[in-house]
């Protein structure tokens, strides 16, 4: 019985391990390009338009090509399909250091691309391998997703100082890509097709659906606010007087302390029937964080960082969560997060875009803090009815 049992304890350790891995990944190629938005412009020649554009492309990127990620479950099993989004991924970083303009623009859509279908997959072999586990599993994922971003939004500077320019800097993030297809090789012995296919079971749409669209919605919103953070926190504080390096430091730290909410909120809100008092919860903070930010003192801007933070971290763990526990098995999983991410992240590329124009038209941060905060209402709107007690359907 113990020798059976050490086999069986080994790899999980191992899958853990893996989806640790794979979720470190799934921000540095997105959240390296803020830090170092003024140097590339300078660099290339990009307006602000172009400049909207390619914080805008990556996000994009996420919802065209999520919908790939459940076919290429069904084909070839969602280990293989993760270990070629990792490879998409490192090969996006890598495409975009090699030239100019163009190569620019095509590398980060297919790192996007990459990450788009790794993301979708997460949530269908979380359900599958940890059921009575998803919100814990969920909450180690999300928060090691938000390590990688606060790591490359922190250290994408000092390496650009260090290693002579923006192009070094950003490849730099081909490493983890790496690290995690070396942690994901024992997945890929272990490869199979979702449980339904083994049954002979034809994927049901869920397009009719209240539930999964209300999980689509929160999903959506709340990432179009976190990548407007992503994309424009940087600029927003250099606008406020602060430095690159200052800018940097206060925009990691924001994303450091999503780790901690990251990991609570999903553990909350696996042992509720309903989730409805989180939503209220993030995004109150969510909201009070980026406007303290933007229109209170200077000397609220980091204690504001870190309560922008603590919502965000709890925002984006909670609509991850959202998909599992809405899910009654690992294949309706796959396919919710496919729809959630695929609409939603195409949704959130709203979010970048939109900052940066309504920017550009005032010519302040009032009316950007203005959209933040609609988009934060009716991401509350969809959370309240996504965080109800019920499943979606699994057949029409």
């Amino acid at each position: 019985m113990t020798k059976a049992r050490r086999p069986a304890a080994t790899s999980l350790l191992l899958l853990v391990l893996g989806l640790i891995g794979v979720a470190y990944n799934l921000r540095p190629a997105l959240a390296s390009i803020a830090p170092l938005l003024a140097e590339i412009r300078a660099d290339l020649g990009l307006g602000t338009a172009m400049a909207g554009v390619l914080t805008t492309l990556p996000v994009l990127c996420l919802g065209l090509f999520g919908p790939a990620a459940p076919r290429l479950a069904r084909r070839f099993g969602p280990e293989r399909a993760i270990m070629l989004a990792l490879a998409i991924i490192g090969g996006g970083i890598l495409l975009r250091t090699l030239g100019g303009t163009g190569l620019l623009f095509a590398g980060t859509a297919v790192a996007g691309a990459g990450i788009g279908i790794a993301g979708v997959l997460l949530p269908g072999l979380v359900k599958q391998h940890f059921p009575g586990r998803a919100g814990l599993m969920t909450g180690l994922y999300t928060m090691t997703l938000c390590l990688g971003a606060a790591s490359a939004i922190a250290g994408s500077v000092p390496l650009a100082l260090d290693f002579g320019g923006w192009r070094p800097a950003t490849l730099f993030w081909c490493l983890p890509a790496l690290v995690a297809m070396v942690l994901w090789l024992p997945q890929l012995r272990a490869a199979r097709p979702l449980p339904a296919e083994r049954a002979g079971a034809a994927p049901a749409p869920l397009w009719r659906d209240p539930v999964a669209w209300q999980v689509t919605g929160f999903l959506g919103l709340q990432s179009a606010l976190a990548y407007a953070v992503f994309g424009w926190l940087p600029t927003i504080l250099r606008d406020l007087g602060f430095g690159a390096v200052e800018a940097g430091f206060i925009s990691s730290l924001s994303i450091l302390s999503q780790m901690a909410t990251a990991l609570l909120i999903p553990l909350a809100a696996g042992r509720r029937g309903q989730q409805r008092p989180l939503v209220l919860l993030v995004m109150g903070l969510t909201l009070i964080g980026f406007a303290a930010i933007t229109l209170g003192p200077s000397c609220a801007v980091l204690p504001a960082a870190i309560i922008l933070g603590f919502g965000q971290g709890g925002t984006f763990g909670l609509g991850l969560t959202l998909i599992v526990l809405r899910a009654p098995n690992a294949e309706t999983a796959s396919r919710l997060s496919g729809m959630a991410q695929s609409f939603g992240y195409t949704m959130a590329a709203l979010g970048p875009f939109g900052t940066g124009l309504l920017h550009d038209l005032s010519g302040d941060w009032l009316a950007p803090t203005l959209g933040f905060a609609l988009i934060a209402l009716l991401a509350t709107a969809c959370g309240l009815g996504a965080g109800r007690a019920v499943t979606v359907t699994s057949s029409e």
